[in-house]
């Protein structure tokens, strides 16, 4: 069953096929400046159910990592980004064999809709220093 989301002022409504095990709190300036705790699932997971207008891009550091917020009311939702997940097990070869085509969706696990947020463990990554 779909668990639903939005921003604070419901312009911006997502769904999502897959239930969160565990939310990223990354420590890089972007992420903590915005107060996200990431969950991640493939793009095929996550539906846009309003108009892709609704939703403003903002693009920090390269045109690849696309991350979104409502114009409206200001709440980070999601993101599309290149899979950067191999790069926390192996560095070097995560990076040889880097494919930015290969996508990811992150959540911003606050914008869920009656789901129990607390319930979903939190791992803090070093972004800081990672990249």
């Amino acid at each position: 069953m779909p668990i639903k989301g939005s921003c604070h002022c419901g312009a911006t409504q997502y769904e999502i096929d897959f239930t969160p095990e565990t939310a990223t709190r990354c420590t890089c300036t972007f992420c903590t400046k915005k107060g996200a705790l990431w969950i991640y699932g493939d793009p095929d997971q996550f539906r846009l159910l309003t108009p892709m207008d609704n939703a403003q891009q903002y693009s920090p550091t390269t045109p690849e990592n696309r991350h979104y917020f409502c114009p409206v009311c200001g709440c980070t939702t999601f993101s599309d980004n290149p899979d950067y997940s191999a790069f926390a097990e192996d560095w070097e070869t995560a990076e040889a064999n880097f494919d930015p085509s290969k996508r990811r969706i992150s959540v911003n696990l606050w914008t869920l809709d009656d789901f129990d947020i607390t319930s979903v463990p939190v791992v803090e990554i070093d972004g800081r220093n990672l990249w």
